[in-house]
């Protein structure tokens, strides 16, 4: 298992204990997180390049991991999801220019 394929096993398992630890506090955040993720005026697609430059600015790999995955499930390229970290860099500057090294790993990992 790849470094990032293991980061959304991390992810699985932190919600599952939140799930017995804190059930109607997670309940809640995937309800809200499943409602704002739905196609509206934006599309899968561009809400998880959205994503993608979110994770990137807020330096979480797990986030850069979560949301490449779902960007290449909902048909983004390589190329789009880039794009999307670099505009995080912009925005962000060298800290999340950093953060270009593990959306890297994850393109190559879950692209394979």
């Amino acid at each position: 298992m790849g470094k990032m394929s293991q980061k959304l096993q991390e992810i699985k398992r932190l919600i599952g204990k939140l799930q017995q630890q804190q059930p109607e506090a997670i309940k809640n955040f995937l309800n809200f997180m499943t409602s704002v993720e739905r196609s509206g005026a934006l599309d899968m697609k561009q809400k998880e390049l959205i994503n993608v430059g979110l994770a990137v600015a807020a330096q979480c790999e797990w986030c850069i991991a979560l949301h490449v995955k779902g960007a290449l499930d909902a048909g983004a390229s390589k190329e789009e999801i880039i794009e999307a970290g670099m505009q995080a860099v912009l925005m962000h500057g060298g800290p999340a220019l950093m953060y270009m090294t593990p959306l890297e790993e994850a393109l190559d990992e879950f692209s394979k």
